[in-house]
């Protein structure tokens, strides 16, 4: 099962891409470091649209291992380091469930027609009532949510949960201020965002080493 733990923005990113990458570019799967970072920050397929840099990538790796939610292999004829997810092991998740909730990490909240449509490449569903199914089960484990229907919004949206409950200023479509990681970028923000993303992420690494150190010394308190 998940890890209680919410995950932050860059890695719903990683993990996103990593479910992406396994199937659409099978011949260079697992990813390695750069691989991988190129696939977090493309333009293509994403939203928002992220600049990461490769220590904020690499420290949000290590979080997700310490889950079960990403495995590194080296084979023993390559000194590069690669990357695979293991959602499908660690989330039990079937084919179409894992195709819904990687384009949901990938692309925010969406309708149930935009994720038929944008699946196809990962999971082919039949008819929308299949793609419904798929939401109801992941719903029911708490892995996705039902956004409110803002007035004047005739399609209900859904969104993953995989980061904590989705806020309402994202369910309706209208976005605070950026924040760290999850901010679009634009020009001359890019460089900043990239490096408040990595400072995140070295905060929330000094914590968890602050914490093991605490139980250390308590050992012998």
């Amino acid at each position: 099962m998940l890890s209680p733990t919410q995950l932050t923005a860059v890695e719903v990113r990683i993990l996103g891409s990593l479910v992406e990458k396994e199937t659409t570019t099978p011949d260079v799967y697992p990813l390695s470091l750069n691989a991988l970072v190129n696939a977090c920050n493309q333009t293509s397929n994403r939203d928002p649209v992220m600049e990461l840099a490769e220590d904020a990538v690499r420290w949000a790796i290590n979080n997700l291992r310490q889950q079960s939610l990403v495995r590194a292999v080296q084979r023993s004829d390559s000194r590069v380091m690669k990357y695979q997810h293991l959602m499908t092991e660690t989330m039990s998740l079937d084919a179409p469930g894992l195709a819904v909730m990687c384009v949901l990490m990938l692309r925010g909240p969406q309708t149930v027609g935009e994720i038929k449509g944008r699946t196809g490449r990962l999971n082919e569903f039949a008819s929308l009532s299949d793609v419904d199914e798929t939401l109801a089960a992941l719903a029911a484990r708490e892995l996705v949510v039902e956004l409110p229907r803002r007035p004047g919004q005739k399609e209900v949206r859904y969104a993953h949960l995989l980061s904590g409950a989705v806020e309402a200023s994202v369910a309706g479509e209208e976005r605070a201020a950026p924040t760290s990681s999850t901010a679009p970028f634009g020009p001359g923000s890019d460089r900043i965002a990239a490096l408040e993303a990595t400072v995140e992420e070295l905060r929330r690494q000094l914590a968890d080493l602050q914490e093991r150190f605490d139980a250390f010394k308590g050992q012998f308190g």
